[in-house]
């Protein structure tokens, strides 16, 4: 079992969001604590260990730590503005 962490810059993300939005985006962020790497995850290319997730219109990045077992979500952005 993985812990989850939120940065700051993700709970403002999070807070911003309509609350449809914002309830299958915390379903999703704590399915991330069983499986860090669920099915339809990628890597974000230039990076070492981050990974992204698709929720509807919305991407949740993140950073695993396996050696910690940690899942570290830094941005849900809209995917418009997700890679900027």
């Amino acid at each position: 079992m993985y812990s989850v962490l939120l940065e700051s810059s993700a709970e403002r993300d999070l807070r911003q969001l309509p609350a449809k939005e914002f309830w299958r985006i915390i379903e999703k962020i704590k399915a991330l604590a069983e499986t860090p790497r669920p099915p339809g995850c990628r890597k974000i290319l230039g990076s070492e260990s981050a990974w992204r997730i698709r929720v509807g219109s919305y991407r949740v990045l993140y950073e695993i730590d396996d050696v910690s077992q940690a899942v570290k979500i830094m941005r849900v952005r809209h995917r418009r503005t997700a890679y900027r």
